[in-house]
């Protein structure tokens, strides 16, 4: 394995750092308190590629691969993991839409989207179904004149009220995951509501509410692939997803480490400065040493993934397992080693911790992902 990076991914690469540094870090604070969703951030990343990034250039996109994606996120996560993440999901459903889409749901949503005219969301979550998925209630019945009349909730959508697009999850057949279907639903589709912006700990930059159906008719032409087939296509998005929120988790992660190195050196305790301390030594090589092994987790994963490895689904849960777990550590150690000023915003340390937190939750909790992990185990035993 070459642990280097080629040329190509150093430029994109240092595109993204750069963009970052400029356009997103200054304001990311702010963004935070103001619970301030960046639209024209994102548009900018948009034209860079970074909204469509392995979107094949037929389809209008950069062409990249998962690896190529998982360097850039970590790079635009280390200015703010909850823009970046917002990013991550406009690219997953651009890749599903890309992927499992007809040339006539390609020419009509690919290029408003992968220039973020059109922000997209990722319908799965139900108030009754979170870990257990497959037990979605959210309900599509055909009509029998070439459309759906979907009833029904979802919870914790990112985007949900702002986006111009729902890739969302329902019920078209019985009750096992065999009846569920994938239905793109357009924005201002009468019928479709949302909640209030959810009040949350972290994520502040992009906006989360529910998403109801009532009596809400939409064409059976905006299904993605057949029916039926919902439930493989949600989970095969997943894989690429656990990837990108543990990069995203890895760029929180090194602006944490960054800024505590920082930090040790110019603060003084005792007459010198407090990185002369052996015990706060040890904990900065902990903390790049864990920052290293998650980032070869993530990157061997997204290169299974890349290759189609039969054991990709596997590394992708043991990454996102593994990652989000350390790096959420990482900057909790960082915030330890500002005292008392990494409780307060002024040095970030703590938005970082609030905004890494809930990676172990999303795209699968990490008990979800150890039962993924455990079951690909014993059926190779």
């Amino acid at each position: 394995m070459d642990f280097e990076l080629s040329e190509d991914q150093r430029a994109f690469r240092d595109t993204a750092r750069s963009f970052a540094a400029e356009r997103i870090a200054p304001h990311a604070g702010r963004w935070d308190e103001e619970c301030h969703f960046p639209a024209v951030e994102l548009r900018e990343a948009a034209a860079l590629g970074f909204a469509g990034i392995y979107i094949p250039e037929a389809h209008g996109g950069t062409g990249l691969g998962r690896l190529d994606a998982a360097i850039i996120f970590e790079e635009l996560a280390c200015a703010c993991p909850s823009t970046a993440a917002f990013l991550t999901i406009h690219n997953m459903v651009a890749g599903m839409i890309s992927r499992f889409g007809t040339d006539e749901q390609r020419a009509k949503y690919l290029p408003k989207i992968l220039t973020a005219e059109h922000f997209v969301s990722y319908c799965l979550t139900e108030p009754g179904s979170g870990s257990d998925a497959a037990a979605l209630r959210t309900r599509a019945d055909d009509l029998g004149d070439g459309t759906y009349r979907i009833n029904g909730s979802k919870a914790f959508i990112s985007g949900g009220g702002i986006s111009d697009l729902y890739v969302t999850m329902l019920r078209t057949g019985d009750t096992t995951a065999r009846g569920i279907s994938c239905v793109v639903v357009e924005n201002n589709t009468r019928g479709l509501s949302f909640g209030a912006p959810e009040r949350k700990m972290g994520w502040n930059s992009q906006p989360t509410a529910s998403v109801t159906f009532a009596d809400c008719i939409v064409p059976i032409e905006n299904r993605l692939g057949r029916e039926g087939e919902g439930f493989r296509l949600a989970m095969m998005g997943l894989d690429g997803g656990r990837i990108n929120i543990a990069a995203c988790s890895l760029g929180g992660a090194r602006a944490c480490l960054d800024s505590a190195l920082a930090y040790v050196r110019q603060r003084h305790a005792f007459g010198r400065p407090i990185a002369d301390f052996q015990a706060l030594q040890f904990k900065l090589a902990d903390m790049a040493t864990d920052l290293d092994a998650a980032r070869l987790m993530v990157h061997r994963a997204a290169a299974s993934l890349d290759a189609g490895h039969p054991d990709a689904t596997k590394h992708c849960a043991m990454a996102k397992r593994f990652a989000t777990d350390l790096c959420h550590r990482i900057c909790d150690e960082a915030l330890q080693l500002h005292g008392g000023y990494g409780y307060i915003k002024g040095t970030g340390v703590e938005r970082y911790v609030r905004d890494l937190r809930v990676h172990r939750i999303l795209e699968g909790t990490n008990e979800i992902m150890r039962v993924i992990i455990a079951r690909k185990l014993l059926e190779a035993a």
